[in-house]
């Protein structure tokens, strides 16, 4: 199985969480894509919380019509299972092409993470 998040994605996360502390409007590109293989929730995630290391924030879409940015737990994201039972996964291919501000815009748009 594939963790979640890699050791160089997590030292990443953390970088842009002190960073977001210092910095107000602060608007990092995200650093991993997570999504249910069997379902429509997507997350992507840009920053961990330096004091909470469970905690993340970033782009939350569980395929409802309503993506919102916000805080979440890693733990529980990892106990999600789709319809046929599948985890969650991180995509192996994302690279980031703009600002978590600009995902969030077109999600608004789209109803949905757009990537």
């Amino acid at each position: 199985m594939t963790a979640l998040i890699t050791d160089d994605q997590r030292t990443m996360l953390l970088a842009n969480g002190r960073q977001a502390l210092e910095e107000a409007g602060f608007d990092p590109a995200p650093v991993v894509k997570l999504f249910t293989p069997d379902a429509d929730a997507t997350w992507l995630l840009t920053e961990i919380d330096p004091d909470e290391p469970d905690h993340a924030f970033g782009l939350c879409d569980l395929g409802l019509g309503c993506p919102e940015l916000g805080w979440l737990s890693l733990a529980e994201v990892a106990a999600v299972r789709g319809p046929l039972g599948l985890p969650v996964e991180r995509d192996l291919y994302f690279r980031a092409e703009k600002r978590l501000s600009g995902y969030a815009r077109e999600a608004r748009l789209a109803g949905r993470i757009v990537t």
